[in-house]
Parts: C-alpha cells; sequence; structure tokens
C-alpha cells in the first residue's frame, strides 16, 4: 500500500467511482461527503488535501444529504472546485459565496458547424488571427461595447436577452442557454458601484487564465441519437467558448465576503472554516446576495453570447458565407459557477433547495422540463473542456444525476498543479512550438498565460470523463480534439 492510500485511509469505498466520507472524520459535519473518483483520480487528494474542504463543506447549516466533489476536484476558496452541495430554506438552510467562487457563471458554450474540420485546419492560421483580432482577450482587456448607467442595469437584469435584442445572436440562441441566459432574481441594486466600474468596460472580452476560445473537430462519437439531436457528427469542426463575469463577478464576490464574514456571527453560525462565510439564504444578506450574483451570472451570459456573435463573424470573414450558411448553430450553454433555485426528490417528496455549484456542471437527465424540447428525448448537453493539447467531450444529463447529484456533473479537467509550478515546468514559447509540432496552432496575449494552462497543469479530462460515466451521473456522447486555440 502506498503512503498515499495509507493517507486515504479513511474514506469507505463505495465501489469503483464513488468515496465516502464518514460523518466522524470530522466534527460538525451535518451529512457524510461523498467522492466521485477512480484509483487513478484518487491519490490527487492528498496532495492538496481536498477532502478536507469536502469535509468542511459537510458542516453548513440545512445541507442536505451530502457534501460532493466531482472527479476534478482541487483546492478553492471555501469550497473546492468541483464541488456541488444543496442546502434547504427551509431548514435554515445557507448561501455561501464560497460555494459559488469568484468567476460567477464561469461557463463554457458550444457551437456547431456545417464545416468540415479539414477545411477549418487547412485555415486555422487565417482564422486564429481572425478570431483574436476580433474577440478582446487577456488581463484588463476591454471591449468594443460600451454600456453604463440604466443600459448596464439592463445587461445585468436581462442578460443574453439584452444581447439577443442589441444584435448580438439570434433568439433561437437563448432556448438553448442555461435559463434562457437570464436569472430572473437579478437586481442592480444590490451590485456595488465598484462592480459595475469594473465589469462594464469588459463585456465581451475573453479575459485570461484558463478562459479560451477553441475551434475543433468532433473526434469521435460514443452515444448516436443524443449527438444526433445535439446535431454534431464526426469530422464536424465545432467552437468552444470558455469564460465568465470577468472582474464584476470577482468584485461581488469579494463585496458579499465581507458582508458573510459579519452575518456568520450575527446569526451564531460555527463553520471550521471562515472562507465558507455564510447567511442563511431567507435573510436580507442571503436574499442580496443571491440577487448581486444573479446579475453577474447575467453579465456572463451576455458576455459569452457578445463572443459568440463575433466568432460568428470571424468565421464568415475567413469562409466568405454568412453564418447561417455556415451552420453556426449554438449546441448548447453551461454554468458551471453558480447557484439555483431547484426543486428535487428527496426522502419521497419534491423540495426547494439551493443547489451550489462551484466547477460543477448542470447534468439534467431526459424529460426535465428546464430542457429545450429537442434535447428533452436525450437529456441536457454537458460541455466538458480539457486542456488545449488534448480532447474534449459532450455528455448528457442522466437521471442518476438527479437520484444523487442534485442533476450535477464534472466541469472540466481540474487543476493538478499551480499556475507558478506549471511556469517551472514549460515555457510558453516551448509549447506554442510543441502544439504547433502536433498541428494544433495557438495564440495567446501573453505567452506566460501559455506557460500556466500547459496541459501537464491538469488532470487527463479522459479520466474525469470515464468517472463520471461510469457513476452514471452522465454518459458520454461525443470527444473532441483541438484545431486552434486563442487565449488571453
Amino acid at each position: 500500500m502506498s503512503d498515499e492510500q495509507r493517507n486515504l485511509g479513511f474514506l469507505e469505498r463505495i465501489d469503483d467511482w464513488r468515496w465516502r466520507i464518514p460523518q466522524s472524520f470530522a466534527p460538525g459535519m451535518r451529512v457524510p461527503g461523498l467522492i466521485y473518483a477512480d484509483s487513478s483520480l484518487l491519490p490527487h487528494l492528498t496532495r492538496d488535501k481536498t477532502y478536507v474542504q469536502v469535509a468542511n463543506v459537510a458542516a453548513l447549516p440545512g445541507i442536505v444529504r451530502y457534501s460532493l466533489a466531482m472527479p476534478d476536484i482541487h483546492w478553492g476558496y471555501g469550497f473546492p472546485i468541483g464541488g456541488v452541495a444543496a442546502t434547504d430554506p427551509a431548514r435554515g438552510g445557507v448561501i455561501s459565496p464560497g460555494g459559488i467562487g469568484y468567476d460567477i457563471n464561469c461557463g463554457v458554450r458550444l457551437l456547431r458547424t456545417g464545416i468540415d474540420a479539414s477545411d477549418c485546419r487547412r485555415l486555422r492560421d487565417e482564422l486564429l488571427a481572425e478570431l483574436f483580432n476580433r474577440v478582446p482577450c487577456g488581463v484588463g482587456s476591454k471591449s468594443r461595447v460600451r454600456v453604463k448607467g440604466k443600459e448596464a442595469a439592463r445587461v445585468l437584469t436581462r442578460g443574453s436577452r439584452w444581447a439577443v435584442a442589441e444584435g448580438y445572436g439570434r433568439p433561437e440562441d437563448l432556448s438553448v442557454t442555461e435559463e434562457e441566459g437570464c436569472l430572473e432574481e437579478a437586481d442592480p441594486a444590490a451590485v456595488s458601484d465598484r462592480a459595475l466600474q469594473r465589469g462594464a468596460p469588459q463585456l465581451g472580452t475573453l479575459g485570461s487564465g484558463n478562459h479560451f476560445l477553441e475551434v475543433q473537430e468532433v473526434d469521435e462519437i460514443y452515444d448516436g441519437s443524443a449527438a444526433a439531436a445535439f446535431g454534431i457528427s464526426p469530422g464536424m469542426a465545432a467552437v468552444m467558448i470558455h469564460c465568465g463575469s470577468r472582474g464584476l463577478g470577482h468584485q461581488v464576490c469579494d463585496d458579499y465576503l465581507k458582508v458573510m464574514g459579519k452575518a456568520v456571527n450575527r446569526y451564531g453560525i460555527e463553520l471550521p472554516d471562515r472562507q465558507l462565510a455564510c447567511a442563511p439564504i431567507e435573510s436580507p444578506e442571503g436574499k442580496r446576495y443571491f440577487a448581486a450574483m444573479a446579475c453577474s451570472a447575467n453579465f456572463a451570459w451576455a458576455n459569452r453570447q457578445i463572443i459568440m456573435h463575433w466568432v460568428r463573424e470571424a468565421f464568415e470573414a475567413v469562409f466568405r458565407r454568412g453564418a447561417e450558411q455556415l451552420g453556426l448553430d449554438l449546441v448548447y450553454d453551461v454554468a458551471h459557477n453558480i447557484a439555483k433555485f431547484e426543486e428535487h426528490e428527496i426522502e419521497g417528496s419534491r423540495r426547494r433547495v439551493c443547489v451550489h455549484r462551484k466547477g460543477a456542471t448542470r447534468a439534467f437527465a431526459a424529460g426535465h422540463p428546464a430542457l429545450p424540447g429537442r434535447y428533452r428525448s436525450v437529456g441536457q448537453p454537458v460541455i466538458v473542456p480539457g486542456d488545449m493539447g488534448r480532447f474534449s467531450f459532450v455528455l448528457a444529463g442522466t437521471e442518476g444525476a438527479m437520484r444523487e447529484t442534485w442533476g450535477s456533473t464534472c466541469h472540466g479537467a481540474g487543476r493538478l498543479m499551480s499556475r507558478h509550478a506549471a511556469l517551472k515546468l514549460t515555457r510558453g514559447r516551448d509549447l506554442v512550438d510543441r502544439l504547433g509540432a502536433r498541428g494544433i496552432s495557438v495564440m495567446a496575449k501573453s505567452l506566460r498565460t501559455l506557460g500556466e494552462e500547459a496541459p501537464d497543469a491538469y488532470k487527463d479530462v479522459s479520466r474525469v470523463v470515464e468517472v463520471v460515466h461510469g457513476a452514471g451521473i452522465s454518459r458520454k456522447v461525443a470527444r473532441l480534439k483541438p484545431i486552434c486555440v486563442m487565449k488571453g
């Protein structure tokens, strides 16, 4: 037995994919922890001790059933990234900004195309340059879109609906966006002036870090009926966009962590980690945070909608045909840093809970009324990006997820090492050359960012996907491989 295995001796194995942290592991745990992992991913838990964060989340007031961790779990602020928890408002349930994260509604959308991937590969450098020219990226990048005052408030309350009304996309894009790109609970009065000042100039920007824009090839199909419903087929070119709420969401999180830090004392809440600062969902602080978080989520949906519009324009310029002729249609847009009020089956009855998903994706099963009609027979599309050198995946939601994880699954590969450690391992210029030799073009605002986001800094997303597929909390539909990648 390895030292890593001995260090995890407290875990109770349920099967090849599930591991339980018993309530006896730490004082104050109200429910057990449940970690999804296989034998190859499990040792990573010992390196940054993310299982401690899983146990800490289990101490939140009103938490129901389990503190959950997806196989892409790694250390985060308060909650682990890859953490899921539901709290019950009727039983003193709380809401915690640490359970959503700083980049509120960081998420990903996938466009299919009617273009053969070989044509994109042939023109990949021209296409990448056009995308880079049209979509602002990098630290501090500013958009061509300018909003302020009442117009900014409309973005925060209407999200993607605002963007489409302003000409950035089509009405049909909304039906294949989670929540149709708008949380109704948004209230701009709950957002600070500082958050608006930071966010307004960044609407329509990709940002930096792990955010990206990637042209891909549909490489393999696992579930033909679901792939057909999603409109994807082998050899097709596709586009993936990954970004969030930029400085606005970051500032909202920062603002409300201070509010929640005081609320913990006001409501007599005892926590094992102050980073889990929270307030009862039905308290004034809880309601105000949710309203501000909803504004940030709507900003992020508008942001991705605008970026997608410019992606369509870039393809039009390179292929000299209209976006509709090129078949540039949105498959789906999913959030993976968000809290939602949802109804779930608990102990034989339907109850309304607040589901925190931090680095986790909603994965509703076939038949769920929240899904657009075209996907209701196969389940919700789940988009799982990898790193820029390996595969990404499209999955579908399952009944298993509805029973076990509040309709949730993984969101990506999950980091293995810090950005600083990744830079020690890989220089950005070397990575450009290495990927170029494999036929993958890369363009970035900063070579440092490339080094920080090297594929070796991440878990193998294929293993992560095998776990959620094996556990039955989502199922594999398609695999995609990169053609060209744009980073901040």
